[in-house]
Formats: C-alpha cells, structure tokens, sequence
C-alpha cells in the first residue's frame, strides 16, 4: 500500500526505532526489580547498567555520572536550582541565567524564583550574544551565590547551534557552573561533555528514537550536584528516587548507540535532502526567508517563513497536503502561538515560522512531496501577500 503522509517532525518526536522496540521487547521478559539482590532482580540492575553505559557514551560521560529521569524536562527541573552540595558541603546559586531562546522547560527557570531569573540575548542571527552574557556576569555579585547560565547546544526551532564552549569560558572564568541541553544536538552532531566543558547536560530519548518519556541528566563529575527532585527510596544514586522506568530505559540505552553510530555518514545524507528541499522552496517562492542560514545549523532543520502565510494556516494546509511538521516547536500542548525565538532575533513574530525536520528515515520521495506541496501552498497566496 502507497504511503499516504509524509512525517517531517523529527525534532517533535522520532519514531521508535527498531533497536529501541527490539530491545524494549526482551526487557518485557525480565520481571524483577532493579533494587532487588535476586537472580531477577540483578538481571534487570545489569540490563539498566547497560543503558546507562550506553547513554553516557553518546555524550562522552562516565556512566557514573548519568542520572535517569522522566525526559529532559525533568532534567531541567532537577539541575535548575539554588541549591547544591560540593561534597558534603551545601553551595548556593543565587542566580540563572538563561538564553532568550532556551527551550520552555528551561525559560521556566526550573526552582529558582522568578527574581533570580534573568535573559541573555541573541543577535539577529539566532546565536547567543556572549557580549551580553559577560556583561551579565561581570555585574553578578558573587556574595550572594554562584552565577549559573543555561545555553543549549542547538536550537529547537531554528536548529542554529549556538557557541557552548565560548559560553562556558566565560562562566567558569566568573566562578559559575554551565548547563547545557543538549536535547536536539545528540545524533545530529558530535556531542563530549568534556570537550564542550559543560557541568551538566540533559536530553531525551523520543528524540533519537527510543521511548517517550525518559530521558538522562549528565554531570561532569558527582562532587558538585543539585539537589534532588524526587525523593523517596535512593534510587540512582539518591539522585532521583523511584522505581526505574525499566524498559524505556533499556530502549533508550539501545536508541543511544544507534545514534552514535555512523553520525557522519547518516548526517551527510541528510544534509543533502534538506538541501534540495531549500533549493527547491526558493525557486518555488523567492521571498521564503529561512531562517538561520547563513550560520552553523544541525543538518536536518529547515525552519522558514513564507511572507503572507500564518504560520498555523500553513501548519493546516501542509496537513492537508499529507505532510506532518511543525509550527516552531511542539511544547506547547498543540498550541500554535507567536514564536519567542523569532522575538529574540528580533524579526516579526506574527506570521510565525514552520519547521521541517528530517531524520534516517526521510527519503528523496518525502522531499519531493515535501517540495510539491510547498509550492501549491505558496502559488496559493494572493497576490498581494506576495509582494516584497
């Protein structure tokens, strides 16, 4: 049977691989519990043990040092806080400083109060302005605690990777601690947790093709470590308490080495494919802006405005068309409102942006009814809304 849709939202959600739904299966047959010390219950701890190594080993870290959660949003909530221990020793972080274009879960500010919260700008081109952020830094009074900046690797929407390493220079250079999500960069893009010199990293499994709703918080170390959560039986190290999410972990662990396998080679392919996609959406509407061009981009995101086209009209009318993709990014229970990462660069929010994301599955015949239903939806406007 002819396949009828054609599925472009892969930063919204991968599908599930078939490493992760294959080995997911196997764990279905392990019955014990990870805390238990029997024959079942050392099997699932050793099943767990291998996701973990798995996991870490996606983003260069020690798998002692990788905690399991619910998702990245979790992740946030759990590393976004005042209060830590260096050791023993309790260490306060008196205040967060967050990109303008961090993802909601971080924008939130995770346990600090709203006060303590403040905005780094980016420029116009979707790249943090680390002038802003020295500045910010410089005026931070270390009396009353660390500083701690929050700048993820790449953009949900746009998928402009932004400059980690040069933001965490400055953060370290003003005594303060970097955390860093790393949601949309995994599979995409070399990703160390080292070479980056972040703290902590967080990210999800449904984005690389394993399970929803789990998903890993990574240290550098485990001297310095927020604190928890989720209290309750010492799970994970006391890190995050509560009976493990077992075989979404098992699936997460197996999505993470396929996604560290042949990243290159697979991400080649796919720049290719988005290439032609772009070409062929300006030759169909010259007057496409696609944002974040001219910058470093992770190879599968096209996130692009079509002047005189809402973005939640052209949301309906690619849905028509057969094809799935996203206006900005899908956090936001399905609403579609004014993208604040358009605001942050500072260009007209009202039409908004949609987003096409490819993964290893797209094909030349999913761009080619991609491009197909881009220009019959562009050829649509009026006249008017076409005009320079």
């Amino acid at each position: 049977m002819a396949r009828t849709r054609t599925y472009l939202d892969w930063n919204a959600t991968a599908p599930l691989s078939a490493v992760a739904r294959a080995a997911m299966m196997t764990a279905l047959e392990l019955p014990g519990n990870a805390s238990s010390v029997h024959n079942e219950g050392r099997a699932a701890r050793s099943a767990i043990d291998r996701a973990r190594r798995q996991v870490a080993a996606l983003v260069g870290a020690d798998p002692a040092h990788a905690t399991f959660t619910s998702g990245a949003t979790e992740a946030a909530n759990h590393v976004l806080t005042p209060n830590f221990r260096m050791g023993k020793a309790p260490l306060v972080v008196s205040h967060l400083h967050v990109s303008a274009i961090e993802h909601p879960a971080v924008r939130e500010g995770g346990r600090f109060g709203a006060d303590q919260v403040s905005e780094i700008a980016v420029t116009s081109a979707g790249v943090l302005d680390l002038a802003s952020l020295e500045e910010a830094l410089k005026a931070h009074d270390r009396a009353e605690g660390l500083p701690m900046v929050a700048v993820m690797l790449v953009n949900n929407e746009t998928g402009i990777v932004q400059p980690v390493v040069e933001a965490a220079k400055l953060t370290h250079a003003h005594g303060g601690l970097l955390i860093c999500d790393v949601t949309q960069a995994v599979g995409r893009m070399p990703v160390d947790i080292n070479l980056l010199d972040a703290d902590f990293l967080f990210f999800s499994s449904h984005k690389i093709g394993g399970p929803k709703g789990v998903g890993a918080l990574v240290s550098r170390g485990e001297v310095l470590m927020p604190a928890p959560l989720i209290r309750g039986g010492g799970q994970e190290k006391g890190h995050r308490s509560g009976t493990e999410n077992f075989f979404s972990v098992v699936g997460f662990g197996a999505a993470a080495e396929a996604a560290a396998t042949d990243v290159a080679e697979r991400n080649e392919a796919i720049m290719a494919l988005r290439d032609d996609l772009e070409r062929e959406m300006r030759l169909a509407a010259p007057d496409v802006v696609i944002h974040g061009a001219d910058v470093a981009r992770v190879p599968n995101t096209t996130f692009f405005t079509l002047p005189g086209l809402k973005a939640e009209t052209g949301q309906i009318a690619f849905d028509i068309e057969g094809i799935s993709l996203s206006a900005g990014s899908a956090c936001s229970s399905g609403k579609v409102g004014e993208s604040y990462v358009l605001t942050a660069m500072g260009q007209d929010p009202k039409t908004g942006a949609l987003r096409i994301s490819l993964g290893p599955e797209t094909t030349t015949e999913d761009i080619q009814r991609a491009a197909a239903a881009f220009g019959k939806i562009a050829a649509r406007r009026k006249p008017a809304d076409t005009a320079a």
